[in-house]
């Protein structure tokens, strides 16, 4: 069954809706405007999490509604509901013709549609019973508890969510996906004495829950949250002063996401906000970095075959060789400033308007091994996982928390270290990747982006990188 088919059954036949005149009534409400669409959303989403031996809690939820758009030059006209009918549907065209009242603007042209789909349409709440899921959590429990004496608390979550679309435009071209998204989490609390410390990890994607069944999955899952826990439970106070800092591949990438990703969004740069605004074809980076925005990865968690607007997902070049070649866009801001869409316009859900975002952000790999670019290092911090950070995305200045970091000291890995804070600039960072490893991996699909209070999945993905001159924040002299 097509997305097409499989959504109109949802929206046309389950919902009541007329595809006629649904039509129509987004074509009397969109004449004379820029650009806009009907976006209709049914969603299902579910989780579970244990603690303390126990499940804690169990939720499902649907939710259904439509947001209805015009657009007229700058200005947008939204409104949305939680119903499906066609009166719903009229009333809010009524809402939305006021931003282009007297406006006569020609409507731009539909995006060009493809047959490429990057993820199964299968709903993976329906697809594994309750009890299988629960007996996965307790099994995680038991497996963690038996590894290691010191294993005090185990706590684990899962969640999964299907979420079919339709999009319709006024001139009644229509466009569809269904995607499905699950994760898995585990953390695991470890004491010595009076010292208590974590770790965690994760992993998801646009697939079902049946990989997350198999004992050689969610071992691998728990067998790493413990050893996460491990090290820093021997770990000793971080340095603090500037000084060379290796970042591992993968979930690392999280950084460059937001020290550097938001700001090479197009809103901030149509808008003149962003530290990257008007650079383009000029360095912004040392010679190798190369950054791309790919949402057509398959089964990735921030990929999408189609983004919220209906554009198909690209790999969109965004920083090459160092040189700043593209922004991420959707159709506002690209025709504003003259350029195509990307297939970066994103909403939280019906509710929200789209807005750029980023699908899986990842920098190219380069041609050094990791063990090279440590050994490279008289004294520094490797940081091989994140656990959170901020970032202003005018001056591009971040800070970053590292969950698991080491010493490196005459070009070894040395001991652990806790409190170890990563302070810097976007932008300069860039200007200051001194090696590239050739270990780019994408992070494992845990990854959620907030924007102007809407969240949504995303993926990240680097090599190994030494960055030279960056601040850590730590508990005591370098």
């Amino acid at each position: 069954m097509s997305l097409l088919s499989q959504t109109d059954e949802i929206f046309f036949n389950q919902a009541g809706l007329d595809l006629g005149r649904t039509g129509g009534l987004v074509t009397n409400a969109l004449r004379g405007a820029d650009d806009g669409e009907l976006f209709l959303e049914y969603a299902q989403s579910e989780s579970f999490a244990w603690d303390d031996g126990k499940l804690k809690s169990a939720s499902f939820d649907t939710s259904q509604g439509f947001g209805l758009r015009a657009v007229a030059d700058e200005a947008t006209g939204y409104a949305h509901a939680s119903v499906l009918t066609e009166d719903a549907i009229r009333r809010a065209g009524d809402t939305v013709r006021a931003v282009h009242a007297g406006h006569s603007g020609m409507m731009a042209e539909a995006p060009i549609g493809t047959n490429r789909l990057l993820y199964a349409s299968d709903n993976p709440l329906v697809l594994v019973p309750f009890e299988a899921k629960v007996k996965l959590l307790e099994q995680i429990d038991a497996y963690a508890r038996a590894k290691d004496a010191r294993v005090r608390q185990v706590s684990a979550s899962l969640s999964g969510e299907w979420q079919a679309v339709q999009i319709i435009r006024a001139d009644g071209s229509r466009v569809a996906d269904v995607r499905p998204l699950v994760r898995l989490n585990v953390s695991v609390v470890v004491a010595d004495g009076d010292r208590m410390e974590s770790g965690s990890h994760g992993a998801g994607g646009r697939r079902t829950y049946q990989q997350f069944l198999e004992p050689e999955t969610w071992q691998g899952y728990v067998d790493e949250a413990l050893r996460g826990a491990l090290i820093n439970l021997g770990s000793m106070e971080a340095p603090a002063g500037e000084m060379p800092v290796v970042l591992g591949p993968g979930w690392c990438g999280i950084l460059l996401h937001e020290a550097i990703g938001h700001g090479l969004e197009g809103d901030f740069n149509r808008k003149q906000t962003s530290a990257f605004s008007g650079l383009l074809g000029q360095r912004v980076a040392a010679p190798g970095v190369t950054v791309v925005d790919d949402g057509s990865i398959e089964g990735r968690r921030g990929s999408i075959t189609v983004d919220d607007e209906g554009t198909p997902s690209q790999c969109t070049v965004l920083i090459e060789d160092g040189i700043l070649k593209g922004y991420m866009q959707d159709r506002l801001n690209a025709r504003l400033m003259g350029v195509k869409p990307t297939g970066n316009g994103r909403r939280q859900g019906y509710a929200h308007m789209p807005m750029p975002r980023m699908t899986n952000t990842v920098m190219r790999g380069g041609d050094k091994s990791p063990a090279e670019i440590i050994a490279s290092v008289k004294r520094g911090i490797f940081a091989a996982n994140f656990s959170g950070g901020q970032v202003d995305i005018v001056s591009g200045k971040f800070v970053f928390s590292a969950s698991e970091a080491y010493l490196i000291e005459d070009g070894k890995l040395g001991p652990a270290v806790k409190g170890a804070t990563l302070i810097g600039n976007g932008p300069d960072s860039l200007t200051k990747v001194t090696m590239i490893g050739n270990d780019s991996s994408m992070d494992p699909g845990i990854g959620v982006c907030g924007k102007a209070g809407q969240g949504v999945p995303v993926g990240v993905g680097q090599p190994t990188l030494r960055i030279d001159g960056l601040t850590v924040g730590g508990t005591k002299a370098a």
